[in-house]
């Protein structure tokens, strides 16, 4: 399958690390690069732009703040901007692909998503792929790392200069579909199940099968006027596929599973926008992470077996 040559996709990188506990996940984007995707995106079709990286310090020249929700100013400075690239690439009629960086880079690219497809009267729905469910906030962390609140922030209900983003929730609890999860903090489990999210475990996944999941949640996604944003954590699939992240959870997504899923997204014609987070170099091998990620992007965006 080839993509319309007048589609464009717009690169972002965001070596964000402040959201995290391990050093690391900074380095994601030139990872991604490294695996050609601008020249393998071009070869689907596309016009490809990279607008390189978002300005983020470096942890080591900023006082972490309040405990509860470490680094938060420089955090929502970073997903300010992040929001207006992607809203200046939707707005245009592009797909905006923000390359990670830890998964707290999502409570910008999702607002600013959101804010252009309000614009012209479209609803946004998220598929958000992730061992962990992101909904802890500043409350309810054990840990105080913002990465494990930017799906709260989305729904209103995190840190508050990240829900300040959007001015309250961008995105509807039941336009969410948590996929893969498997594992929650005590006080998120509770969180997860009063949401009213779609949240799917791995053992729904495996009972079920991720093409009947799926296919129920795009029969809801995608009716008139409605648009999907695809928000991957890599370590959402298993850690023997991809091995490059900072909080590995055995059990997950297996290969063929996570292009299933990226590959069902991408034969609705929805996709309006796209996070690959928390790829860690450092803990990768040969870069097979990185490369999985570039994979799934170009799944989702149209690239097929036949």
């Amino acid at each position: 399958m080839t993509a319309s040559t007048q589609r464009q996709v717009d690169l972002i990188g965001i070596p964000l690390d402040l959201g995290a506990g391990r050093r690391g996940v900074d380095m994601g984007p030139s990872a991604f690069r490294l695996t050609g995707l601008t020249q393998r995106l071009e070869t689907l079709g596309y016009r490809v732009i990279d607008h390189g990286d978002v300005e983020v310090p470096i942890p080591e020249a900023r006082s972490p703040g309040d405990p509860r929700q470490r680094f938060i100013t420089e955090i929502a400075a970073a997903c300010r901007a992040i929001a207006g690239l992607t809203a200046d690439s939707v707005a245009r009629g592009g797909t905006p692909i923000c390359l990670g960086g830890d998964h707290s880079l999502a409570a910008g690219s999702i607002p600013g998503v959101a804010r252009a497809l309000h614009a012209r009267s479209e609803t946004l729905n998220v598929v958000w792929v992730d061992a962990h469910a992101d909904m802890n906030t500043p409350e309810t962390s054990p840990s105080g790392n913002v990465h494990g609140m930017p799906l709260a922030a989305c729904m209103g209900r995190g840190p508050d200069a990240l829900v300040r983003i959007a001015e309250g929730a961008s995105v509807a609890p039941e336009r969410i579909a948590l996929i893969g999860i498997r594992n929650l903090d005590d006080r998120e489990r509770t969180l997860v199940r009063n949401s009213g999210v779609r949240a799917y475990t791995m053992t729904d996944i495996d009972r079920r099968g991720i093409g009947p999941i799926m296919n129920d949640v795009l029969k809801d996604f995608t009716g008139p006027g409605q648009r999907i944003h695809l928000s991957l954590d890599l370590d959402g699939l298993d850690p023997d596929v991809a091995p490059g992240v900072g909080t590995p959870v055995r059990g997950g997504l297996t290969y063929r599973e996570a292009h299933l899923l990226a590959e069902m997204i991408a034969d609705t014609g929805r996709l309006a926008g796209m996070d690959v987070a928390e790829l860690n170099p450092t803990l990768d091998v040969r870069n097979r992470s990185a490369e999985i990620g570039a994979e799934l992007i170009l799944s989702a965006l149209g690239q097929r077996i036949l």
